[in-house]
């Protein structure tokens, strides 16, 4: 039995500021003070907090460590450790108050949050099985084989009203219906973790935080469903992730949860990792079957749908991670459990990658019906230095852009269609007044140019031809034609695109025209981007505030400043690149932009 434990990140976050280095210096310096059998140091998952990481936790106290360093480490040691005394400099604070907070609940951050898919990341050792097991895990699949028939399970997930939560929201218990009713003499279970949204990073917490989580479900599934074989698809750019599936495999493995004759029932189920190349087609479902299977990662014609004809051409069953991390909870705690969350079509709670223009980064699980306010300002603690909110990107390069009109939208499926955009997997990028939409815009469309498989003509030329025509307007020579020309593109590309990302591509563009039009307007007709953001159209120019100190002219790269010592200075605008230096090395901030 230890008197303390002490928790330490190994997410990805925290390891690439080396979290790793922070738990062996707490490894050495307990063992040198001989405290090793009384202190215990855990390697958990993300706690969600990624802007202030590494994240220390020491319990029973619960005193919450920000921004810890190795340097760090011998003072909590001989402070709080042998002490028993805060290190009250360490601790975290509200960025509003600056007001150290004492523990991780006690933060604004987790406070409007209800952790269902999360809930163990932060909690346990993800490589140790056992504390999986102490948390309830694998209660679920035991409850499973040996006290409900396979329909019953499939009918506890459709009465929870449990969607898909890795874009479409498809309800998840009718998917599972769909493939235990297919005929097939094989059939198979697949998790998608092919997470290819830029600023997401959902399903790879969970599975670095949690992965007897998804094992579990999906072994819940194969059982439901008739399937013994099944697949983790999961990006190599994921490399903590993989490692941990691998130890959490082979753990289950050992103790009779996966492979034959589970726990003696007669079930058998085994998992194998494929890895992805990192192509963001991959997470559309057909696609990422073919990958599966060796080929060159494309997506086929539906239907006939994976439900019917998937992996191998044999009935499959594929959900995200997020949404098979939900499953144990529901099969424990039951469907009314799960449903008394959320609002009437949109069920339970949502994961959320919340980036970009924020003061608290990182993971939330907030209740579906949450408004997109309270995510902001409650929980991500709003803009950073004094900024005012202008839009939040969700569903990636498949979603669209919130304007603050709606910053009171309860967020569910609906309410996000409605209004142009989407859930998709989760990511959540939040945008100030100093970007400029017309540039979100084409930022996304680079992202589906290049991530575009090519095997479809609306989608392969298409998407191309309306990045092109958003280059010609940023570049200011756009002509106010080209906004209908790029709607009825937009629409084309939407209507005859053959997969997901085609169909969804436009959206971005759609939505930025549809909220954010005054702005295109302005790069169109005044030549100027409003945020100051496209390089093409801005202009920079010496006021007569110049004190004629010729520092900007040693700074200018190129040589387009030119005056005389005391005496006001003039930009050459036909040699200017627009970099901005002048401006920022003026100490009399007499160098203004247009």
């Amino acid at each position: 039995m230890f008197r303390s434990h002490i928790l330490v990140c190994g997410g990805t976050g925290c390891a690439s500021n080396n979290s790793k280095g922070i738990i062996a210096k707490f490894e050495q310096l307990l063992k040198e003070k001989n405290l090793e059998k009384d202190v215990q140091t855990i390697m958990t998952g993300c706690f969600g907090l990624c802007a202030v990481g590494p994240v220390v936790i020491v319990y029973p106290e619960g005193a919450f460590y920000s921004n810890v360093k190795v340097d760090d480490v011998d003072e909590i040691v001989n402070e709080h450790i042998i002490k028993g005394r805060l290190v009250t400099r360490l601790l975290h604070r509200e960025d509003d108050k600056n007001i150290a907070v004492k523990a991780l609940s006690d933060t604004n951050f987790y406070k409007k949050q209800t952790r269902v898919a999360l809930r163990n990341c932060g909690v346990i050792n993800p490589e140790n099985i056992d504390e999986y097991i102490a948390y309830d895990g694998y209660q679920a699949l035991i409850k499973c084989l040996t006290e409900l028939s396979k329909q019953e399970i499939v009918d506890i997930i459709k009465k929870s009203g449990l969607r898909g939560r890795g874009g479409g929201g498809f309800p998840t218990g009718l998917k599972w219906q769909f493939t235990k009713d297919a005929v097939g003499d094989e059939k198979y279970v697949c998790v998608n973790a092919d997470e290819g949204d830029p600023g997401a990073f959902m399903d790879r917490s969970v599975l670095e935080g949690d992965p007897h989580a998804v094992l579990e479900a999906m072994a819940i599934a194969g059982y439901a469903i008739g399937a013994n074989k099944g697949y983790i698809y999961v990006r190599a750019e994921y490399p903590i992730a993989v490692d941990r599936c691998k130890i959490a495999l082979e753990q289950a493995k050992e103790y009779g949860l996966l492979g034959k004759n589970i726990l003696g029932t007669g079930f058998d189920f085994d998992l194998e990792i494929r890895l992805g190349a990192g192509a963001f087609v991959c997470g559309e479902e057909t696609a990422l079957m073919t990958s599966i299977e060796g080929n060159r990662g494309e997506p086929r014609p539906r239907p006939p749908f994976p439900a019917i004809k998937g992996l191998f051409g044999k009935p499959t069953l594929l959900n995200n991670v997020e949404t098979y991390a939900n499953i144990p909870q529901i099969i424990l705690k039951g469907a009314e459990w799960f449903s008394s969350m959320g609002t009437e079509k949109s069920k339970g709670t949502k994961v959320f990658a919340l980036g970009g223009k924020i003061v608290n980064t990182g993971l939330v699980e907030i209740p579906m019906g949450t408004t997109l306010r309270e995510i902001i300002e409650d929980i991500g603690g709003g803009i950073p230095k004094g900024k005012k909110f202008k839009a939040a990107q969700t569903g990636g390069p498949s979603g669209g852009c919130i304007p603050a009109a709606h910053f009171d939208i309860p967020i569910d499926y609906d309410n996000l269609i409605a209004i142009g955009s989407m859930m998709g997997s989760g990511g959540m990028i939040v945008m100030d007044e100093d970007n400029c939409m017309v540039d979100i815009a084409k930022f996304f469309l680079e992202f589906t140019v290049e991530e575009s498989c090519g095997k479809c003509t609306p989608c392969r030329i298409g998407t191309r031809r309306l990045l092109e025509m958003l280059e010609k307007i940023t570049s200011g020579k756009g002509e106010m034609s080209d906004l209908d020309t790029m709607e009825k593109l937009c629409y084309y590309i939407k209507d005859n695109s053959l997969c997901g990302l085609g169909q969804t591509a436009p959206n971005p563009v759609l939505s930025t025209i549809r909220y954010f039009r005054d702005e295109y307007v302005a790069h169109i007709v005044d030549k100027k981007c409003p945020a100051h953001v496209c390089k093409s159209l801005l202009k920079y120019s010496i006021t007569d505030a110049c004190k004629g100190c010729t520092k900007c002219a040693r700074q200018c790269p190129v040589g387009a400043i030119t005056g005389k010592v005391k005496e006001l200075h003039v930009i050459d605008q036909n040699k200017c690149i627009k970099c901005g230096v002048c401006m920022d090395s003026c100490s009399f901030k007499a160098i203004v932009r247009e």
